[in-house]
C-alpha cells in the first residue's frame, strides 16, 4: 500500500504520465486518482486549482526530468553531433517504450489546452524556453537552437503518428550536418 505522505507526488507523476500519452482533454480526474492509487478527495487538498494545476505542475515536472537527462547526455559528450545523437537516442527509446505512445511531455499538453489556459501555456513556454536554453549553451546560438529544438519536436511528432523511429534518425542526420557546419 502507498504511503499517505506520496499521495500528492505519485498524483502529479501520474498525471504527467497519461497526459503525456493522452493529452490534457482526453485524460480524467478519476483516471488520474484511479491510476495513481489515491483517494477521490485528495484532488482538491493537494491541488486546489484543480486539473490546471495538476497539469501545471505535471508539465513542470516531466519537462524538467527530460531537460536534466538532456543535459547530462549533452554534458557527456563534447562533440555536438554526437551529442545530439544521443540525446535523439533517449528519445527514441522512450517511444519505444512506451510503444510510441508517449512523445515529448509536453506538446501534447501544449497542443491540447495551451490555448485554453494562461497557467498551463505558460508552463508549456517556460518548459520549451529551458530547452532552448540549454541547446543555445552547447550551440551558442539562440536561433540555432530553436531550429533545433523546433526540428526535434518535429521528429518526435511524425515518430509517434508513424510508429517509426526513422523521423528522428532522420532529423538527427540533418542537424548533425547543420551543427557541423561553419556559421557565416
Amino acid at each position: 500500500m502507498p504511503r499517505r505522505t506520496d499521495t500528492r507526488q505519485r498524483v502529479v507523476r501520474t498525471a504527467a504520465d497519461l497526459f503525456r500519452a493522452q493529452g490534457y482533454h482526453a485524460t480524467g480526474i478519476n483516471q488520474v486518482l484511479a491510476e495513481g492509487g489515491a483517494p477521490k478527495g485528495s484532488l482538491y487538498f493537494h491541488f486546489p486549482g484543480g486539473k490546471e494545476q495538476l497539469a501545471v505542475e505535471a508539465v513542470t515536472l516531466a519537462g524538467n526530468e527530460l531537460c536534466d537527462a538532456l543535459a547530462a547526455v549533452l554534458d557527456s559528450e563534447p562533440d555536438s553531433a554526437k551529442a545530439l545523437a544521443q540525446a535523439l537516442e533517449l528519445l527514441g527509446r522512450d517511444l519505444l517504450a512506451s510503444d510510441f505512445r508517449s512523445g515529448c511531455p509536453v506538446a501534447t499538453v501544449a497542443l491540447d489546452a495551451a490555448s485554453d489556459s494562461e497557467p498551463i501555456r505558460a508552463a508549456c513556454a517556460d518548459v520549451y524556453a529551458r530547452w532552448q536554453r540549454l541547446i543555445a549553451a552547447r550551440t551558442g546560438d539562440e536561433d540555432v537552437a530553436t531550429v533545433v529544438l523546433a526540428a526535434i519536436e518535429g521528429a518526435l511528432l511524425l515518430a509517434r503518428t508513424r510508429r517509426s523511429l526513422d523521423p528522428l534518425h532522420a532529423v538527427g542526420a540533418r542537424l548533425s550536418a547543420f551543427l557541423g557546419r561553419p556559421r557565416p
